[in-house]
């Protein structure tokens, strides 16, 4: 790392601190109240009756500096404590991510720390992903808190989006003081989620590593791992999935479970990164209080207009749950169905009992007959881009569309149902069962599952992709496959089609040159798609 590029980091976050700050305490009161230790700016309300905003070095693991800030609230004097929220910040954000969120908290009767985690911006360190050191800060935060601010040790939560999301639940695991987490955008399973059916996924992981690169300093060893990663390097499949492994808090369930945190879940059900089906099921193994959301959009997308102050229902439902779970407001929302989704068609939301309740019946789809493709070539079909496309879908909704009559069938292998006489409410998780003979002994391919319309225009519902190793050349071998899971509503006479091929934008596909695949139905071993529908007469 230059020290120019070094300079130029610390100057934006200083800038951002600055506007973002002036933003958040815009025309609030002035309060006076104790500085912590190590304060390094200090942003006064203007009147009585407003929480005070520190920002403040705190000492992490290692002895590295964090940088944060403090919202403590209004009136505080040391004679009483308050609950604590600290939140850690998302991949590549700045420290003043959460200020207006942090102030809301504080307004509300909470002290709230957001630091920026270890390796970006102003914080000392390296980018570790989520490892050790990074759980071992979280409680390094929760120790500086209770030290130097109003804070009650025995009313402790965390919440976070995305990176934020995947320490605090990690934390939850290793820190008894936790009583509650808001995990939103985050992971339970990041192989699982960046490897899901073995395929590296490309968009997600450059991303990541490319806003890594600009806002902090990667640790050699996950820049190690992203190049493995993004060669698609068979021979460290291993050494990655221990990586992840080590990161990912499904490993740590007993111990959460043992912690017994309360624990909100939400994500949106076309992140890019972390797609939705881990968090599912991460929840339904948790033995404690827990509740899962669901909504439209991309990564981060659901909870990101509530970091600008706008009114936002998935910050709404973290604030009410660390009420209820740290300061023991009677809000009702663990009365409340503790699986929430929304649908991506009619925006409305439905409530049920578990994750496994949401699908009341499957349609199967028979993929009947033998089909044929050649590899490498793009037939049309794909999941779109990173961010942009399920950002459409939530705003416009306007997921990826091809036309099904079009693609070419040398590229693509098709089935479709017949128009179905009444709407489809698809809820849950798509499965594909075939069987599968490849002229190589590697090959990925790729499952769509499209609404079809009358004039043959397909709207993406859900995919996933698939990659096989070590398959003896033209024998046959079955393949299970889960697609993401999605709330989609099909409209009366429109028929579903099941699209695979072998190359999407959003994958490293690993098809030899010249390579085919064949898609087959044996009578003993029928082929088929089941699509998760809640009947109407299932009311949620």
């Amino acid at each position: 790392m230059t020290s120019s590029r070094t300079t130029l980091r610390a100057a934006i976050g200083t800038v951002s601190a600055a506007v973002l700050a002036g933003t958040v305490l815009a025309g609030a009161p002035a309060s006076a109240a104790p500085a912590p230790a190590r304060t390094a700016a200090t942003a006064r309300p203007a009147a009585t009756g407003s929480p005070t905003l520190r920002f403040v070095d705190i000492t992490g693991a290692g002895g590295i500096t964090l940088k944060a800030n403090v919202f403590t609230p209004a009136g505080a004097d040391g004679g009483r404590r308050y609950p604590l929220v600290v939140l850690p910040t998302s991949w590549a954000m700045p420290q003043v991510e959460y200020l207006a969120q942090a102030r809301r908290l504080a307004e509300a009767g909470y002290v709230v720390v957001g630091y920026n985690s270890r390796g970006f911006w102003q914080s000392g360190g390296q980018i570790e992903t989520a490892g050790p050191q990074d759980v071992a800060d979280a409680s390094k935060v929760v120790d500086w808190a209770l030290a130097h601010t109003p804070a009650d040790p025995h009313k402790v939560g965390m919440a976070g989006v995305s990176y934020g999301a995947g320490i605090s639940l990690l934390a939850a695991a290793s820190d008894k003081r936790i009583k509650a987490v808001a995990a939103l955008s985050g992971w339970a399973d990041l192989i699982g989620s960046i490897y899901s059916g073995r395929t590296p996924h490309l968009q997600a992981a450059a991303v990541l590593g490319g806003a890594g690169a600009l806002t902090g300093r990667p640790s050699p060893e996950l820049q190690q791992v992203l190049k493995d990663f993004l060669s698609a390097d068979m021979s460290k499949e291993k050494d990655m999935i221990a990586w992840g492994r080590k990161r990912s808090p499904a490993t740590y369930l007993d111990r959460i479970n043992a912690n017994g945190a309360a624990i909100l879940l939400g994500n949106a059900w076309g992140d890019s990164l972390f797609p939705p089906d881990q968090y599912a099921a991460f929840f339904e193994k948790l033995k404690g209080p827990k509740r899962l959301e669901f909504r439209p959009g991309d990564h981060a997308t659901a909870e990101g207009l509530g970091l600008l102050g706008l009114p936002n229902d998935t910050w709404n439902d973290s604030k009410r749950w660390l009420d209820h779970y740290l300061k023991g407001v009677d809000n009702g929302i663990d009365r409340e169905p503790p699986v929430l989704l929304k649908s991506r068609s009619t925006g409305a939301y439905e409530g049920y009992k578990s994750w496994r309740d949401v699908p009341s019946a499957h349609r199967r789809i028979a993929l009947d007959g033998t089909r044929r493709v050649r590899t490498g070539i793009d037939s049309g079909a794909d999941g779109g881009l990173i961010f942009l496309s399920s950002m459409l879908d939530q705003f416009f909704r306007l997921p990826p569309m091809a036309s099904i009559p079009l693609l070419p069938r040398s590229a693509a292998a098709v089935w479709q149902s017949a128009p179905y006489p009444t709407g489809q409410r698809v809820r849950g998780t798509t499965r594909l069962h075939t069987t599968v003979t490849g002229t190589a002994s590697s090959g990925t391919a790729i499952a769509y599952l499209y609404d079809v319309g009358p004039l043959g225009l397909g709207k993406l519902v859900t995919h996933a992709p698939f990659t096989f190793h070590d398959k003896t050349p033209d024998r046959p071998f079955g393949v299970d496959l889960d697609l993401f899971a999605t709330a989609y509503d099909v409209p009366a006479g429109h028929r579903l089609a099941v699209v695979v091929d072998t190359v999407d934008p959003l994958y490293i596909a690993q098809n030899p040159a010249g390579a085919r695949l064949t898609f087959s139905s044996p009578a003993d071993d029928p082929s088929y798609v089941s699509v998760p529908v809640r009947d109407q007469d299932h009311g949620s």
